[in-house]
């Protein structure tokens, strides 16, 4: 029975450590770099977990001392464990990996387009994405339509436009 217990622990080991290796692949080194120190500032009392007195003297360091203890638990309940640097890695992975999926993306956008075509008006689009919703500025637009094919009479080839978003640029 011990050695049981003693395999079991072995591989949640090990899964624990695949899971923490499969997060630094998700950075570039100079952002894990950067992640490291944003993660050494927060970490006040050096110990090298994010706990509550840390998250008050970091906001404390930025000047707002009035931060309610319910807020800062609410923080450290997004991680499922206590906070070390891989876990802050793993929370940041997961609010910037937050993208839709290909598939939701083009969804969105072939309401717009009820011909089936695979393209919309860059205009009109541009229109819709600066008048609705969480509405885009004409920096945000411009930066879309530079990795988005536009064609000679000034569509957007939103199917290319959305395999960018969810898989990057074939540059990078």
């Amino acid at each position: 029975m011990a050695s049981r217990k003693t395999k079991k622990k072995e591989g949640g080991a090990k899964r624990a450590q695949r899971a923490s290796s499969n997060v630094f692949s998700n950075f570039e080194q100079t952002q894990i770099q950067e992640f490291k120190e944003a993660f050494t500032l927060i970490d006040q009392n050096r110990d090298g977990f994010i706990d509550k007195e840390d998250l008050k003297d970091t906001y404390a360091s930025l000047g707002k001392t009035n931060v309610k203890d319910d807020e800062l638990e609410s923080m450290l309940k997004e991680a499922t464990g206590p906070i070390n640097f891989t876990m802050f890695l793993n929370l940041f992975g997961e609010k910037l990996s937050g993208t839709d999926t290909e598939e939701t993306i083009l969804n969105a956008f072939k309401m717009f387009d009820p011909e089936g075509k695979g393209n919309l008006n860059k205009d009109y689009i541009k229109r819709l994405m600066m008048s609705q919703g969480d509405r885009f500025n004409a920096e945000e637009m411009d930066q879309m339509f530079q990795s988005s094919p536009i064609d000679a009479a000034g569509n957007l080839d939103y199917k290319a436009l959305c395999y960018t978003i969810t898989h990057g640029d074939e540059k990078e």
